[in-house]
């Protein structure tokens, strides 16, 4: 049982649910919480005496500011090695795709991961989830996808679950067997598509291993048709679709996320105006994750403004990963977000907290309501625009996750 009140807060910022970038304000107030959830926000401060005292812990806010937890919808944060040597090969001049076809890239870290066991896997992505939290995230998806075997897929997702049963944090497993063509299938493209198809996909949902499904496709990767394909599989096994797409071409891949009912279509930096409209239809959401353009030297980012101005619902995430975005911290995406995609203050809080809910399909979490998990942050801010302007910097100062403070 988390029973809480939070109390002496300076100001409450929770996004409004049904339109995307605006943010409520309530100064003043305190927070009561309930077996882990938000029992009342009370538009005043309360008196903590005897008989509260008795009845709730108390965290004193400080006349600090308090905001939902962040939702991380988008990451990589299981694998075996770092490679920071494919940065310094980006530095002096190799493109991504260069570095992919030297036998860098995900078959690099395919093949680390392969070579690891399920426990020291486990050992080493505890520390790097511990330290989202750090940074105030309360929700964070979690991909397979460098594995690329059944066995070795089955160990990532087995490990995300272990990290979901220890640690304070939800994490959201997402099943992504289509990251790569696995090098021993190099000359046997359809035979690796036919067992994602049928034994990775029904083995994965069977086991309950995954909520959703991912891909990715690009030049060198996944066809849209290939894509049609495997999705398709994976909804007919009750799993949700999402697509990695448009990231270093135009590829159509944001269109097929309109026409399967994607949740989101990730990335986005090369997506023509047509797939625009056609997500936006769908409902499909548009998950922008500007520090992988910003880590590897692109020139192009995804074109918010245009995607906002035509009504779209964006979420904000890390793509943290170890290859082309080492980032934990949402804020400073955020810092990118408001330099490169011209995002405002809150339009960046409401995609990296209601967004990135929309984004995984969950709805308790994300926003400051009644009924909803009390996901929580005490920020040392006063407006939300200290959060971008504040670069590399963390200004959380307390973490609530489930009605208890675990940082």
């Amino acid at each position: 049982m988390n029973d809480l009140i939070i109390h002496n807060i300076g100001r409450l910022f929770t996004p409004e649910t049904d339109h995307f970038g605006k943010i409520s304000l309530i100064e003043n107030c305190s927070v009561k919480i309930r077996d882990g959830l938000i029992e009342d926000i009370l538009p005043y401060e309360i008196e903590i005496n005897a008989p509260v005292i008795e009845k709730y812990e108390i965290l004193d806010a400080k006349g600090m500011s308090v905001l939902p937890g962040f939702i991380d919808s988008h990451a990589h944060p299981v694998f075996a090695a770092l490679r920071n040597n494919e940065f310094e090969m980006r530095n002096a001049g190799k493109s991504y795709l260069e570095i992919a076809e030297a036998g860098g890239g995900i078959k690099n870290s395919v093949r680390k991961l392969r070579a690891m066991n399920e426990d020291e896997l486990f050992r080493i992505s505890k520390k790097r989830v511990l330290e989202f939290m750090k940074f105030g995230t309360t929700t964070l998806e979690a991909k397979s996808g460098y594995g690329l075997t059944v066995d070795d897929e089955i160990k990532m997702l087995k490990v995300i679950r272990r990290l979901n049963e220890e640690l304070p944090i939800d994490l959201v497993p997402t099943f992504l067997g289509a990251h790569d063509i696995p090098e021993e299938y190099k000359e046997n493209r359809e035979g690796y598509i036919s067992l994602l198809i049928n034994e990775m996909i029904p083995k994965v949902a069977a086991e309950k291993l995954a909520a959703a499904c991912d891909i990715f496709i690009e030049k060198n990767y996944y066809t849209i048709e290939e894509g049609r394909r495997i999705l398709t599989a994976a909804k007919e096994h009750g799993l949700d679709v999402k697509i990695h797409a448009d990231q270093l071409t135009s590829n159509g891949g944001s269109g097929l996320a309109a026409e399967l009912g994607a949740l989101s279509s990730d990335h986005l930096e090369y997506i023509s105006d047509a797939d625009i409209d056609a997500m936006i239809s769908k409902g499909t959401v548009f998950n922008l994750m500007p520090g992988a353009s910003f880590f590897i030297g692109m020139r192009d980012f995804p074109p918010a403004r245009k995607i906002i101005g035509r009504g779209g619902i964006c979420a904000l995430s890390t793509d943290f990963n170890p290859g082309t975005c080492y980032c934990y911290s949402l804020p400073f995406i955020m810092t990118i977000s408001a330099i490169y995609l011209h995002m405002s203050a809150q339009e960046l809080v409401w995609a990296a907290t209601a967004g990135g809910a929309r984004a995984l399909g969950i709805t308790d979490a994300g926003s400051v309501e009644k009924g909803k998990k009390a996901d929580l942050l005490v920020m040392d801010i006063k407006e939300l625009s200290e959060i971008p302007y504040s670069m590399g910097m963390n200004l959380v100062r307390k973490v609530v996750k489930n009605g208890k403070v675990v940082i």
